[in-house]
């Protein structure tokens, strides 16, 4: 049974609310003012809190502050009960970290289906949410509102095609997009004053890019294009933004599905510092395979352009020829029609090694 904390200073709301709740089957705890809402969050630790706005002693907004600034109680979903209906008033509400905004007089209908919704969202935040579009549209459609007080996130967001070579976006252009490779190959990359590329990272299908620069709000730091014909879901800065700042534990969540790759680029980025001109080679093709040979019963080749390879390895190009033809001649791999298959794994990864 779920546990709700009903906070208000008027004893007929108050007892009106405790009465549909519990006729809704959920277990109630009462509070008169934020002060003592606050004392009974740490002795009961409710599911959810519905409370009045304007209260004694310490009113709805300072409860909620106490409260989202503690760890242990920072992602109880909170619902504001209010009689100021002013779009500012319910701005202001979200703005300090509340779930939802109930304006009085209401209804019981009301009432329960916002007290349903908080507990959905919360049974999809506890979800292990896979780390791709089906994931983050979840994450939206628990955090719109079917009493419609919350703005809705759209969910049919525009897909673009990319040809192989065509720049997604450059390197100190202003970032508009969360992208999400729904097909192809997609490489981001620095390019250094000296025309050299170093290849930051790379994507597949089911991965999202882009993300770094519209969480630091900053320039985009690396340019992306399409390493082969590309179809990419472009989910618009306000929506992405709107979903992050509904809640921090859906923003630890949202960044959570995202970082995925980061530890695996600063691996890829201290082998490039210091690794071998073989060992470099070698973990450019087995992050390749990895990354792209999604289907084991289908033969798997590298049809990337030389250039491309070398600087995801981060080598001189004709380096990077020299030590594939040392590989093929001690049968590591297999070059036909200028795609590499990878022939002996095994002992490429004792290359690595």
């Amino acid at each position: 049974m779920k546990t709700v904390l009903i906070v208000e200073d008027n004893e007929v709301i108050r007892e009106d609310v405790a009465e549909i709740l519990t006729l809704a089957n959920y277990k109630v705890i009462s509070a008169v003012n934020g002060k003592e809402g606050i004392e009974k969050t740490y002795e009961f630790m409710p599911d959810l809190v519905v409370s009045d706005i304007a209260m004694p002693i310490v009113d709805g907004f300072g409860m909620l502050h106490v409260l989202r600034k503690d760890p242990k109680t920072e992602d109880v979903p909170f619902i504001f009960l209010t009689s100021k209906s002013d779009r500012n008033d319910f701005r202001n509400a979200m703005d300090s970290g509340a779930d939802d905004y109930i304006t009085k007089p209401f209804n019981g209908d009301e009432l329960l289906k916002a007290v349903e919704n908080r507990f959905r969202r919360m049974a999809v935040m506890k979800k292990n949410l896979s780390a791709d579009l089906k994931g983050l549209n979840e994450l939206m459609e628990a955090n719109e509102s079917n009493n419609g007080t919350l703005e809705t996130l759209p969910r049919d967001h525009d897909t673009n095609t990319y040809q192989k070579k065509q720049v997604i976006y450059k390197e100190g252009h202003t970032p508009h997009y969360l992208y999400y490779v729904q097909k192809g190959k997609v490489r981001t990359y620095k390019t250094h004053d000296d025309g050299k590329q170093l290849v930051m990272d790379l994507f597949n299908e089911g991965d999202f890019f882009g993300y770094i620069s519209l969480l630091e709000e900053s320039a985009y730091k690396e340019t992306s294009e399409a390493i082969e014909e590309t179809e990419l879901t472009l989910i618009p800065k306000k929506d992405f933004e709107d979903l992050l700042h509904k809640n921090p534990g859906v923003q630890r969540k949202v960044i959570k599905m995202l970082a995925k790759n980061i530890s695996e680029n600063e691996t890829h980025l201290l082998g490039i510092a210091y690794n071998t001109l073989r060992k470099k080679v070698a973990t450019a093709l087995n992050s390749l395979e990895k990354k792209y040979h999604t289907n084991k019963k289908e033969r798997f080749y590298i049809d990337i352009s030389r250039d491309d390879l070398a600087a995801l390895a981060g080598t001189a190009t004709e380096s990077f020829i020299r030590t594939l033809t040392e590989f093929k001649n001690e049968k590591l791999i297999d070059i036909k029609d200028n795609k590499i298959e990878i022939i002996n794994d095994v002992k490429l990864e004792k290359s690595i090694r």
